[in-house]
């Protein structure tokens, strides 16, 4: 079974709003970083892991994936953007990904479950910091970077857990 493909054995819905809401495991960790976006991991379980990430304004991610793994998302503060990408028609013969169509605004208490082969990129376009809480199953191995060539989503880079953040 390759590893897209393992069951998820926890709910990560529930798991990123349950943390959520339990305001003094996070609340110690927010900080901003003025060069790019924050990153903080709150706990790391056998078969899952969260991390919670703070956005000033114009921060953001590359186009990525998660290498495999499912994630769930909450916005704490403020107010961030999420990009899709996706395949423009169910036949298309190249098998490129592409932007899907703009991006959804999230707002507190606003959350995204995907899966697996999810490819995104998230933004805060706001004038205020933003605080989001994420959890993944499995936990994060490798990540994968994404730039936009002619439209299509072409790999930029492979990371790594351990060498690459």
């Amino acid at each position: 079974m390759s590893r897209g493909a393992q069951r998820i054995s926890v709910d990560l819905a529930d798991t990123a709003r349950r943390l959520a809401r339990q305001r003094a495991l996070w609340q110690r960790l927010v900080d901003f970083d003025p060069i790019t976006r924050y990153y903080a991991r709150l706990l790391a379980d056998h078969d899952h892991e969260a991390w919670l990430l703070t956005w000033l304004p114009g921060q953001g991610t590359p186009w990525h994936d998660h290498g495999g793994s499912a994630g769930s998302f909450v916005v704490l503060q403020g107010v961030l953007t999420e990009e899709v990408a996706g395949y423009r028609t169910a036949v298309d013969l190249d098998n490129a990904r592409r932007a899907t169509g703009p991006g959804v605004l999230l707002t507190p208490g606003d959350q995204r479950t995907f899966g697996t082969r999810h490819l995104h990129r998230v933004t805060n376009a706001g004038s205020d910091p933003a605080v989001s809480l994420h959890v993944y199953a499995p936990r994060l191995t490798s990540m994968t970077n994404y730039r936009a060539v002619d439209g299509v989503l072409e790999v930029e880079e492979q990371a790594e857990v351990g060498i690459d953040w």
